[in-house]
């Protein structure tokens, strides 16, 4: 019991003294550390919804806009394979009426081919090996492609992963800490960001697909006014809204495919039109886009192209001259704050899928400051009354146990800050919980060395007993909690989760405490004072 080697004593005071110099921060008013230190460079331990206030927003996918762009892609692809097919397949007009694509072969002794060429644009879905694509002929000519369930709940579940990152980048872009985004059920996305007061930006924002496409005008089109206030456009064209068109008519043909989109853009920021010094967005391709770009400005010089946001028309300039340095800008009615947004919203790419807001909530500040209160009244009555037990109850190897438990307290703050953990009110619950699982494990040892001096021991070896038989049953109990914490944490959301971070942070923390720095406070008293008699 004695010997306690000097490495292991300045390894327990190291672990103490970085936790609780990591929690500190944490203690101090943000108002009162920015004073000394940039916050922001600080690990602190950041806030839940539930205490610091803030805004929780429910989204809803259109799963409809999937199948659309599923059969506007499928189309594309379809056109692409007829024509560099070898040999190459002459097909009439491609219709998408009734959710299925279907078009006709003129050439009936090629229909074979057609629908070979069509089936390698199909794949398997999951295990089973059923394709996404259904491809069959009707009137002997004609070939139709029917998307299949498993293909569209496989096509949703993709979008929707790629859409929660999207909006998870959108909302890292603004700068907040620690936001809360998460899938519910097939189509939801939950989004919650503490100290956010004011919702209606953030639901701007992410209800912006930023679908961003550059098209080729189609100046006859354009031309019929009659037409286009009616929403006619030419075969391989179509109208699309333009509310600032300087010719006072709100709408605008475009051919239908377009030169260059938005998957293609390596950067976006906003910025001043030098002309006018009114805001807009620059924009910077990627090689492959900026090669793109300046081989259709070269094709194009003389006409007018469209920039397309979201299937309405920003801005329709002329293609003065080649535009070889694969950057552009994006000119409209825009705010700087509206501008900044947009570019927020390209650089995190388009989203998959049209979201909706559903629900929104707002939660005040002063809520989480009654739960901070209430939540940290009740830590401190129990950590008192603990004390208070120990110390009455176990005389000096109270004293420890109490040192133990501010101790143990100190470093759990300070690993969550590490790790950047967000504190709830369940997670204040958790704290609580913890400060009893800490004293537990000292209750056991203390009344396992009490055992042990029953038995006419000495001092020395019913320490050291009493340190080494509960110190078994400790790891056995704290076993049995790490998995119910995991669980937790595994599969719980939200609040439960919460709960689960503090939870498996304070079992390790209080096994350390209560094993290794109470043994080490004993051994260093007994090895000083070598006592005949022990009083616990």
């Amino acid at each position: 019991m004695l010997d306690f080697p000097r490495w292991k004593i300045w390894s327990i005071l190291a672990v103490i003294a970085i936790g609780i110099a990591f929690a500190i921060p944490s203690l101090i008013p943000e108002a009162t550390l920015a004073r000394v230190v940039d916050v922001s460079k600080v690990p602190r331990i950041n806030l839940g919804l539930d205490l610091s206030g803030g805004s929780h927003i429910l989204l809803e996918a259109d799963t409809a806009d999937v199948a659309r762009q599923r059969l506007a892609a499928m189309e594309d692809q379809v056109r692409d394979k007829m024509r560099t097919n070898r040999p190459r397949v002459s097909i009439g007009d491609i219709s998408t009426a009734g959710g299925s694509l279907s078009f006709m072969v003129r050439d009936s002794t090629q229909l074979d081919t057609a629908v070979e060429a069509i089936r390698t644009l199909t794949d398997g879905v999951g295990v089973t090996g059923q394709r996404d694509w259904d491809v069959r002929v009707v009137d002997s000519t004609r070939v139709v492609m029917t998307p299949t369930q498993s293909g569209l709940t496989a096509a949703i579940d993709n979008a929707m992963q790629v859409a929660t990152e999207v909006v998870r980048k959108r909302i890292d872009e603004l700068g907040t800490r620690e936001p809360t985004i998460i899938r519910q059920g097939n189509n939801r996305i939950v989004v919650q960001v503490p100290g956010l007061q004011n919702p209606e930006a953030l639901k701007a924002l992410l209800g912006r697909t930023a679908k961003l496409e550059f098209k080729l005008v189609d100046q006859v089109g354009s031309g019929d006014v009659a037409a286009l206030t009616a929403g006619r456009a030419p075969i391989g064209s179509q109208v699309l809204s333009y509310p600032d068109s300087p010719s006072g008519v709100k709408a605008i043909a475009v051919v239908r495919r377009a030169i260059i989109n938005g998957d293609e853009l390596a950067d976006a920021s906003q910025g001043f039109d030098q002309q006018n010094n009114r805001p807009v967005v620059n924009i910077r391709f990627d090689s492959a886009g900026g090669r793109k770009f300046a081989r259709v400005t070269q094709e194009n010089v003389g006409k007018p192209f469209a920039m397309i946001l979201d299937n309405q028309v920003l801005s329709a300039p002329n293609i003065n001259e080649p535009i070889l340095g694969g950057s552009a800008q994006i000119s409209g009615n825009f705010t700087v704050e509206s501008a900044n947004q947009l570019a927020i919203a390209l650089r995190s790419g388009k989203l998959p899928v049209a979201l909706k807001v559903i629900e929104e909530r707002t939660v005040g500040p002063q809520l989480g400051a009654d739960s901070i209160r209430a939540g940290v009244l009740a830590s401190v009555i129990a950590t008192i009354a603990v004390i208070v037990f120990m110390l009455l109850t176990y005389g000096r190897f109270g004293v420890y146990a109490n040192m133990a438990v501010v101790i143990n307290v100190l470093i759990i703050l300070g690993v969550m800050a590490i790790f950047n953990a967000t504190l709830t009110l369940p997670g204040i619950a958790g704290f609580v919980l913890t400060i009893g699982t800490a004293v537990d494990a000292n209750v056991l040892i203390n009344e396992r060395i009490r055992e042990e001096k029953r038995r006419n021991r000495s001092p020395m070896q019913s320490v050291e007993l009493g340190y080494k038989e509960a110190s078994r049953t400790i790891f056995e109990a704290n076993t049995v909690h790490f998995i119910s914490g995991l669980v937790m944490l595994m599969l719980g959301s939200g609040p439960v989760k919460g709960f689960a971070v503090v939870l498996l942070i304070g079992i390790f923390v209080s096994y350390f405490t209560a094993v290794f720095f109470t043994r080490m406070m004993a051994a260093s008293y007994l090895r000083r004072h070598r006592p005949t008699e022990l009083h616990i």
